[in-house]
């Protein structure tokens, strides 16, 4: 989740919640003896928001005319203490959970959630739904993007920018290397996510239906990135992209970071990867999700990553970059929340519609899915391959 921190931005989170209806909870019901719950598709959102009462990524979904996700409600011991329940419509075909903020929250919850013995998700699509930062390069306020890969760009070494050899591009160096340009000489296995283009594709031509979201504020913002032809992208009007995510717990801003993280994205990816959207969850989200599969629990090629873009990750020509991150009315936010709704709805509606003739027995997978380790099987097309450093 990247989530601004400016005044206005905490008010629109409030106002967003006016459009939907208030939250009100179906009592919990024991399941302990029942069969296990078998949805067709699972919302993972993060946002949590202490001025809210609900936090606006879920509370988007929520008193929408498409279906009732608070129909049922499931306990499940092992999630945020915020948010320790799973939403669910009637017959259970889509839940939702709220994992929290941060790869720790993420990946704490997905993995509560995998190995619940309540819960078969061998079937079960998982859409990860949330806001961003986007690069002007690519993208712009509002636009929804569907990822391929998922980068831990911050997994590295780092020196402080006042700090950094005169011969670096950057603070940042790969994990066992000696320049930002080396590719990582030690592997963690988290990151690089690589997930089905086939069924993404699908997933965009399903967001595409949707009429996205705006706002005034947004429509202003943007123009100020027309005086850059790199950033023509970002003055242009919200649209549905398909690009990567960049995942991070440190919540960066600024150009010369986004150019950096923009470098990493390249350089894990063996220049596959184009950075657009900047969040805090992804990798983590998707490592449980890639352990569920190792144990025939979850299945990795029936994973989407949705994000919305609620700002820019760096400021137009001329302004500060304190003023970009802190103090701009960027009118991102609010249709970023909306539109997680006005696009995320389409693809859950296209995959509830195709069931039968398509998605019950999945999307083949023509591209590598998986880690840089290759844990389920085949070879990365990224990364050093299936062994390396003694890493198995």
């Amino acid at each position: 989740m990247h989530f601004l921190t400016a005044s206005g931005q905490y008010l629109a989170a409030a106002t967003i919640c006016s459009i939907v209806h208030a939250k009100t909870l179906a009592p919990l019901e024991p399941r302990w003896a029942d069969p296990k719950i078998t949805p067709k598709v699972f919302l993972i959102d993060m946002l949590l928001n202490a001025l809210v009462q609900f936090p606006p990524e879920g509370d988007v979904w929520y008193g929408i005319e498409e279906f009732n996700l608070l129909a049922k409600n499931v306990t499940v011991p092992g999630l945020s203490p915020l948010h320790s329940d799973v939403h669910c419509t009637e017959n259970y075909d889509v839940c939702q959970i709220i994992t929290g903020e941060s790869e720790i929250n993420a990946a704490s919850s997905i993995t509560a959630l995998t190995f619940s013995p309540l819960f078969d998700f061998t079937k079960t699509y998982f859409l990860i739904a949330g806001i961003s930062g986007i690069s002007p390069k690519v993208a712009t306020l509002g636009s929804v993007t569907f990822a391929k890969y998922a980068i831990q760009v911050a997994l590295q070494y780092e020196f402080d920018a006042r700090e950094v050899p005169a011969n670096f591009s950057t603070g940042y160096v790969p994990q066992g290397s000696r320049d930002p340009s080396e590719y990582p000489q030690t592997i963690y296995g988290t990151e690089v996510f690589e997930v089905n283009d086939n069924l993404r594709q699908l997933a965009i031509g399903f967001a595409k239906a949707a009429k996205l979201n705006d706002s005034s504020a947004a429509k202003a913002y943007r123009a100020n990135y027309a005086q850059t032809n790199a950033y023509k992208a970002g003055s242009e009007g919200p649209g549905v992209v398909g690009c990567d995510v960049a995942t991070s717990d440190v919540y960066h801003s600024g150009t010369l970071l986004s150019e950096a993280f923009e470098n990493t994205t390249k350089l894990f990816t063996n220049d596959s990867g184009v950075y657009c959207t900047t969040a805090q969850e992804d990798n983590a989200t998707l490592e449980a999700l890639l352990r569920g599969d190792l144990r025939n629990l979850t299945d990795f090629s029936r994973i989407i990553v949705m994000r919305t873009a609620s700002d820019f990750d760096r400021p137009y020509a001329g302004e500060q970059e304190t003023v970009n991150l802190f103090y701009a009315e960027q009118g991102g936010f609010e249709p970023a929340i909306a539109n997680i709704y006005l696009a995320g709805v389409k693809v859950v509606e296209g995959i509830l519609n195709g069931w039968d003739s398509t998605f019950k027995k999945g999307i083949p997978a023509s591209n590598y899915i998986g880690d840089i380790f290759g844990s389920l099987g085949g070879k990365p097309d990224f990364g050093p391959g299936p062994t390396y450093n003694n890493n198995p």
